[in-house]
């Protein structure tokens, strides 16, 4: 059993953890009283038992049963059965024969069982003083606590009250184990009682109920005969074997899903969690916050100082997260913490707590740490379950290319702006996509309207170009300005575009400004013709589109491309007003409106590679700088 076994005292942290504990100031006092309380029960139980024994002395057979059994225990404790519980070291198996010596003889000899058995096994050990007197001290409570249950049966050998005697005893071991083991457990770590005994419970209650029933066998073969006794020495080598074997599942599959270097969670337990706790933040409504950390300058520390000296810096690092919430370590100098039930805003305190950490740590010679933090929270504004990690990311980015070492939230307005800059500053038509992807989020969020409709809008206009012959540049080019066609609304009143009944003459004139409040925000950001298209993607066939009223050919066919994919993308999809149209509805739709609304070629390309009509015998190029 556990509580039996060894959440007696030896479910204690190793004695380094519990010293360390001693070392730090706001746990000293706390360790010193609990240490004190306990060692003084134990030395009184101690002296009643020794007061009640002189006065009731075991007879001379007893005496050999009672050292059999003090052998057969401290074999027992000297060789710890593993324990799924990393503050745990094991469960001692001392626990069957401490119970049955107290039902077969009493608790007032087995008092000094209990305590030799564990004193010899930590001495043979070399453990520390303190935590032997701790130690000993809780056996002998839990000795004077299971013989005090059994007194309250009659003395009578039935077995009802044989298998009765049995369980009080077992159960009043085990509770001053549990209790007292976990409380120093909670507080050599500074962690919470109740969650510690819990943990506590969680990984001893199994190990326990085999113990007992190990210790009915004990009794009702001692009471046959002594040396019967030892037939018990196959269940309980299956016990342990059991529990050993239980341990090393359990420790793969941990190692599997933990990072070896810090002993956080890895990449694959990270996305495994947070796709749970995104369900069950969809099932109840309850906010989770996501927050990804990125250390400041640890390629300067792995250069200046070597790499060992950059795995002390995460080691340190990670010591600190575990504090904020579920912590995990992504990968180089990337980490996250996940924040159940927690708003943007309170993820954002706790981040900054996790900062201020992080800097007032000193790692040997090396300078002052910091880290930078992006933080998105579901569900929120402008944030859906899939894109969750990406927006953190995206603020993550943010606050590092303004100056790190601080906190920044998702926020679609906000990071609008950055992407813009992000969409000038760099040449890279890559990182220029990924900049206007968020720009397209960034877009949608304030309409309640658009789902993804900026994005699929991006990925139809690249496919119609590509179907026309357009070399892979303008494809690309055409993908980013189908993702920035609706950029100006970001300058248009939200409550305007989540209106759900028709829009007012005046109101319909400011919406249909946005292609050029688009143009003049794209414009001297050095993107080619995206700002021109952006510019002209209302512009119809026959002339009656807006902003200029351009006819035909004097519409770029960059803009003409993306008014399609426009169009159908807002047919085909459902919207909170109305349901979107089927495909053959909105194929005969944009159809009949070829030669008017609609560039008859790109309306051809567009069916054409939805496969919807059968492609002709000729096709045609888009021409250049278009």
């Amino acid at each position: 059993m556990t509580s039996v076994d060894r959440v007696s005292p030896y479910l204690l942290a190793s004695w380094r953890r519990f010293e360390g504990a001693m070392r730090r100031d706001r746990h000293t006092s706390r360790l010193l009283v609990l240490t004190g309380v306990v060692c003084s029960a134990g030395a009184a139980v101690v002296a009643i038992a020794a007061v009640r024994v002189a006065h009731n002395p075991p007879h001379g057979h007893e005496y050999v049963s009672l050292a059999t059994i003090l052998v057969l225990a401290m074999i027992a404790e000297r060789y710890l059965v593993s324990i799924d519980n990393v503050n745990l070291r094991g469960y001692s198996l001392a626990a069957v024969f401490n119970v049955a010596g107290i039902v077969l003889f009493g608790w007032e000899p087995m008092v000094f069982v209990c305590f030799f058995s564990l004193v010899v096994a930590d001495v043979w050990l070399q453990r520390a003083r303190m935590r032997i007197a701790y130690n000993s001290a809780v056996l002998a409570i839990s000795a004077i606590s299971g013989g005090l249950l059994a007194n309250l049966l009659p003395n009578t050998k039935s077995v009802p009250l044989l298998v009765s005697s049995i369980g009080l005893v077992a159960l009043g071991y085990a509770v001053p184990n549990f209790l007292l083991v976990s409380a120093a457990v909670a507080v050599s770590d500074g962690k919470p009682y109740t969650t510690t005994l819990a943990r506590t419970l969680r990984s001893g209650l199994l190990p326990f109920c085999m113990g007992v029933s190990a210790t009915l066998m004990l009794v009702v073969l001692w009471q046959r005969s002594p040396y019967l006794t030892f037939t018990l020495a196959g269940p309980l080598v299956a016990i342990d074997l059991y529990e050993r074997q239980r341990h090393k599942a359990r420790s793969a599959m941990q190692l599997a899903s933990t990072d070896p270097l810090t002993g956080l969670g890895n990449t694959r337990r990270f996305h495994k969690r947070l796709q749970q706790l995104l369900d069950d933040a969809e099932e109840s409504g309850h906010p989770v916050a996501l927050c990804l950390f990125d250390l400041d300058n640890l390629k300067l520390v792995n250069d200046e100082h070597g790499h060992p000296a950059g795995d002390r810096v995460l080691v340190t690092v990670a010591s600190r997260l575990r504090h904020g919430g579920e912590a995990f370590r992504l990968g180089g100098d990337e980490f996250a913490v996940l924040l159940n039930e927690r708003t943007s805003d309170e993820a954002v305190s706790i981040a900054g707590a996790i900062l201020s950490r992080v800097a007032s740590l000193k790692v040997d010679d090396l300078p002052q740490l910091t880290m930078s933090c992006g933080v998105a929270a579901f569900p929120s504004e402008g944030v859906s379950r899939n894109e969750l990690l990406r927006l953190a990311d995206s603020a993550l980015y943010w606050a590092k290319d303004h100056g790190k070492n601080r906190v920044r939230v998702y926020h679609p307005e906000a990071l609008s702006a950055y992407a813009l800059e992000r969409l000038g500053a760099n040449p890279d038509l890559n990182y220029r996509l990924r900049a206007a992807a968020s720009l397209a989020d960034a877009v949608d969020a304030r309409d309640a309207h658009a789902g993804a409709h900026s994005r699929h809008v991006g990925d139809l206009a690249a496919s119609i170009a590509e179907r026309l012959g357009a070399d892979n540049d303008r494809i690309e080019m055409l993908r980013l300005a189908g993702h920035l066609h609706d950029v100006g609304k970001l300058a248009i009143p939200e409550e305007l575009l989540r209106k759900e009944d028709p829009l007012s003459d005046a109101e319909l004139v400011v919406l249909q400004r946005h292609p050029e409040i688009g143009f003049h925000m794209l414009e001297s950001l050095g993107l080619g013709p995206v700002a021109d298209w952006v510019l002209h993607h209302h512009e119809r066939w026959d002339g009656l589109g807006y902003p200029k009223g351009l006819v035909g050919d004097q519409i770029p066919l960059g803009a003409r491309i993306i008014f399609a994919a426009d169009a159908w993308d807002s047919m085909t999809s459902e919207r909170t007003y109305r349901e979107g149209m089927s495909v053959e509805q909105a194929l005969e739709e944009i159809q009949s409106r070829a030669g008017s609304q609609f560039d008859p070629e790109v309306v051809e390309a567009l069916t054409i590679g939805l496969g919807l009509v059968a492609e002709p015998d000729r096709t045609v190029e888009i021409a250049k700088g278009r």
